[in-house]
């Protein structure tokens, strides 16, 4: 597993550096936002996933995550001190994968890299269709009606497993469950926003997203 840490607190960088590379991991780290916001797709090939500070000099850390989404699905975790609920769901929107605020368990900041990569690499070659949409999930593109629609991974994981269960009802626990993990502790209201957003993407497609009051979503053909 191979980690980018953007950080500028040199203690956190310091500790994590020897806790990740104790289990076997390889970590870079970039203290200036700056620095970051200028990577480019080719400076982040290779790397398994992007721990995010929020609060950095030169740029901060939406910044950098808004430009990283513009050409990767890379898998992006921020560690910040910013713990509103606006923050969360800002950064959510932008298209992290997780969002932990600190301080924060090393050994649990591990455990969830571990379970994000294994995931992210473990994508199943398989096309999936309903309706106008049609998905690949181990491309991780998705179309509708043969135009490709941009998605960020929480968003293409979301449909993915609505696409795998089209028909049933799903509701948000689930797709926190199965979608964020059993270890994601943040707003439940992240749920809605992501769906809202995906229908926004698909257009008229969007419509075949029902809401189930009470109850959940169902994808249909229709």
């Amino acid at each position: 597993m191979k980690i980018l840490l953007i950080e500028d607190d040199l203690q956190i960088c310091e500790v994590t550096r020897k806790y990740f590379t104790s289990k076997g991991a390889e970590i870079t780290i970039i203290n200036n936002g700056s620095d970051a916001v200028s990577i480019t797709k080719n400076e982040l090939e290779g790397y398994s996933i992007v721990l995010l500070d929020i609060m950095l000099p030169g740029a901060d850390g939406f910044t950098i995550c808004r430009n990283i989404r513009h050409f990767s699905d890379i898998p992006i975790i921020f560690i910040t001190a910013r713990g509103h609920e606006e923050d969360i769901l800002h950064g959510y929107d932008l298209g992290c994968d997780d969002y932990i605020v600190k301080p924060f368990l090393l050994s649990a900041l591990f455990a969830k890299c571990s379970a994000m990569v294994k995931r992210n690499e473990g994508s199943s070659d398989s096309v999936i269709s309903c309706g106008a949409i049609k998905i690949d999930t181990r491309k991780l593109t998705c179309y509708v009606d043969n135009e490709e629609i941009e998605l960020t991974p929480k968003e293409f994981s979301i449909l993915s497993y609505l696409m795998e269960h089209q028909g049933w009802i799903v509701n948000r626990d689930t797709l926190l469950d199965k979608v964020w993990g059993d270890d994601f502790f943040g707003i439940d209201r992240v749920v809605d926003n992501t769906i809202k957003r995906i229908r926004k993407k698909l257009g008229n497609a969007g419509g075949q997203i029902h809401t189930v009051i009470g109850r959940g979503y169902k994808l249909t053909e229709t």
